[in-house]
């Protein structure tokens, strides 16, 4: 059995990372290195309550990269680094990967067999709540197999942002 010189091992690299990306309010997803070719790809996802956007991604980026090369953790070889937020094809397998997504549909498979869709209402650290055609269903993640994000083209409005000319109780002025 070989031994990593480096600490590009999924818990070292995740042990290293955590403390940088939590500096800016985010949690790390995921962190892999994988070869291609003679270099390596160290592919980095982080996500937040709220969302992220691309001007957080990149002062995540900068933290990553300046540590890294700061520390030598990669070690010696060439390496790129791609930090990026999970996709809405990311599965739900956290509870806060479920909050993060009140309002939207979700298709459940469920350990006892069958499958469930409906909106996801409000979400605890131990089940989310549904409406599954207006009715309501609290779904325990030990219950789930899988759950994944549906994408919705004509998705109900007002599910995101509030408009732009909202004041702060959600109304609407006009001119």
């Amino acid at each position: 059995m070989s031994r990593r010189t480096d600490h590009t091992d999924p818990e070292s690299l995740e042990n290293f990372l955590r403390p940088i990306i939590s500096q800016f309010g985010c949690d790390l997803e995921a962190a892999e290195v994988t070869p291609i070719g003679k270099k390596r790809l160290l592919r980095v996802l982080v996500d937040r309550d709220g969302g992220i956007n691309l001007d957080d991604v990149a002062e995540v980026t900068r933290a990553i990269s300046k540590a890294l090369d700061a520390d030598e953790v990669m070690g010696n070889g060439a390496y790129t680094l791609e930090v990026s937020s999970p996709g809405v094809d990311r599965p739900l397998t956290l509870p806060r990967h479920w909050r993060r997504n009140v309002s939207r549909l979700v298709e459940v498979t469920l350990v006892a067999g069958g499958k469930v869709t409906g909106r996801i209402k409000s979400a605890t650290d131990e089940a989310a709540e549904l409406d599954v055609k207006g009715r309501p269903r609290t779904i325990a993640y030990a219950d789930v197999t899988k759950a994944k994000i549906q994408i919705e083209f004509n998705r109900p409005a007002g599910n995101d942002e509030p408009a732009p000319d909202a004041t702060a109780d959600g109304t609407v002025e006009e001119n």
